[in-house]
């Protein structure tokens, strides 16, 4: 339906002049820019190559949203010389060629919007050289985006391609000639849509940090655009935004990076920070201290330190193709430098990486060998559903004046093994000292009965591990005879690793990065345990070494202006 509306509208009477220039304000990066100019185009992990134009043909769908979205765009424009320029004119002309009377893969609404938005917002560096023929045909291309999203943005799907869909538009009322009456019930429309699909503590259903990122960044920009424009913001839409920005700083590392569950990953660099920024020099308020939980996550934070846990079931109803076995799974950081991680999601390296990286095995918590705390459905078509997991996940705070400390459990095991995974994490004041206490339990006739024949079938005992995966940087080597783990980061600090009643190892891992070609090799950290019996627990302590600072000056910088390692 929808390419079929954006064909019938293609015939639309452009306007005669675009009457306001939206700021650019999608962040895009110098390195990846001059890489276009090279010929190469590292789109959603897949590279590809191209010289003098934009390569719209992808593998992947994730690259082709990508490229239709003219995300690129932002990256030729933080290079804004003539090349670049010349560049992204070709690239517009091919795409106006190929696909711009409505057909192709980029007319689904959030596609179209995102497209729009980008479109507006460099429409100077576009436009620029141009005769009055291709003028006249870039005006009756973006009219051609209006009309459409007029017709079909409330049929986008739920979430970040509604709102994708929604501030398209408003970009449209507020910068076309003839179009600016429109705009009052464009964001009535937008501040119903943020009602109905974000909750009351600013979360998104997917749970994903980094689409709810998405979709506080779009909505920040219509926030902007309404204010330049001296529109009123509706008091609702504050609200609603205010709820997440609050949500965003308890799901921030001490880095400034995002916790990388369900999918997500750290955010953009700069992303969150200006998205931030931005809604606070609008609502003229000082920023609220972050919730304790949020979204289904808590936070501990102390000193210099920042642990995130995933202390809810997965979202199995409205992501199961995209939702990780990773409940009571954590994360730490320091300082500006993550520690424990989880692998990541493995969408952009192919569905092999995919499945795997959405496996209990993949996250920092316990798991039984060969079983996952969500299972996956039965193999069929091109993706695999989480279809069950824990039914319930407890937690408790236990903060106290000397620290920061929740006890949480969950039962996914319950009907597998009848077992029940308890996890208590303990951060001391200071954020030197990250305590833990992992048990499983079987409780109940039912329980113990299962326990037992599946004990029986093992041969005496389950075997379980305890993960803890490991940033790429972080140098990691065994010390004691094996009985802890020293854990060194690039800033200089020192943190050690010591388990009681565990076998301790290192082994590889991957970290898997949103914008590479391929996962990064990096190392895990694993205690090797079996259950024997009803109860079993161990008890674990990360903490910093005694002649390591609380905080320390980290001079080590990347460059801003190095292309990036693939």
């Amino acid at each position: 339906m929808d390419g079929l509306t954006a064909r019938w509208l293609a015939r639309v009477r452009a306007p005669v002049a675009i009457t306001s220039q939206p700021e650019p304000r999608s962040l895009g990066l110098y390195a990846r820019g001059q890489q276009m100019l090279a010929g190469n185009f590292l789109v959603a992990g897949e590279l590809l190559t191209a010289q003098g134009t934009v390569p719209f043909d992808a593998n992947t769908p994730e690259a082709v949203d990508d490229l239709q979205g003219f995300e690129w765009l932002d990256h030729l424009a933080a290079v804004g010389d003539r090349p670049a320029r010349a560049l992204a004119q070709a690239g517009l002309r091919d795409w106006s060629r190929r696909f711009g009377r409505g057909r192709g893969p980029g007319w689904a609404p959030g596609i179209a919007g995102r497209r729009l938005i980008r479109l507006l917002s460099h429409a100077v560096l576009l436009m620029q050289g141009m005769d009055g023929s291709e003028q006249a045909g870039f005006l009756r291309l973006l009219a051609h985006h209006a009309a459409f999203l007029r017709k079909r943005a409330g049929h986008a799907a739920p979430g970040l391609p509604r709102i994708e869909a929604r501030t398209g538009l408003l970009y449209a009322a507020l910068a076309l000639e003839g179009w600016q009456d429109r705009a009052p019930g464009i964001v009535t429309a937008l501040t119903r849509d943020c009602a109905a699909q974000i909750g009351p503590d600013g979360a998104i259903a997917t749970r994903n940090p980094e689409e709810l990122l998405n979709v506080f960044e779009c909505l920040g920009w219509a926030g902007q655009l309404l204010a330049e424009n001296e529109q009123p913001i509706p008091d609702a839409l504050g609200d609603v935004m205010a709820c997440m920005a609050g949500a965003l700083r308890a799901l921030r590392h001490a880095d400034g990076g995002l916790a990388r569950f369900h999918g997500g990953g750290r955010g953009r660099d700069g992303v969150l920070a200006a998205a931030l920024a931005a809604h606070d020099a609008l609502s003229n308020l000082p920023p609220t201290p972050p919730p304790d939980k949020v979204m289904g996550y808590i936070r501990l934070a102390a000193g210099r330190s920042s642990v995130i846990v995933d202390a809810a079931p997965p979202p199995l109803q409205s992501a199961p193709g995209r939702a990780h076995a990773a409940t009571l799974a954590f994360e730490l950081t320091s300082n500006r430098r993550p520690l424990i991680v989880s692998c990541g999601d493995g969408r952009s390296f192919g569905p092999e990486w995919h499945r795997a990286s959405r496996a209990t095995a993949s996250h920092s918590t316990l798991a039984l060998d060969g079983y996952s705390s969500s299972r996956f459905s039965t193999p069929g078509g091109h993706r695999l559903d989480l279809t069950d997991g824990p039914r319930h996940v407890g937690l408790e705070f236990r903060h106290t004046p000397y620290a920061r400390a929740a006890a949480l459990s969950h039962d996914g095991y319950g009907e597998s093994h009848g077992l029940e995974h308890l996890r208590y994490l303990d951060l001391s004041k200071d954020g030197r000292v990250l305590s833990g206490e992992d048990m499983l339990i079987a409780t109940g006739r039912a329980a113990q009965k299962r326990f037992d024949e599946v004990r029986a079938r093992l041969g005496g005992t389950i075997p379980y591990a305890l993960r803890f995966h490991l940033h790429p940087e972080v140098d990691a080597s065994l010390d004691m005879n094996g009985t802890a783990v020293s854990l060194t980061l690039r800033s200089g600090e020192i943190w050690v690793l010591r388990a009681e009643g565990a076998a301790l190892s290192l082994a590889p891992s991957v970290y898997l990065e949103k914008g590479r070609i391929k996962p990064r090799a990096a190392q895990q950290i694993v205690l090797s345990l079996a259950a024997t019996s009803y109860t079993s627990q161990t008890n674990w302590t990360l903490a910093k070494a005694h002649d390591t600072p609380t905080a320390l000056r980290d001079h080590a910088q990347d460059d801003i202006l190095a292309v990036p390692d693939l």
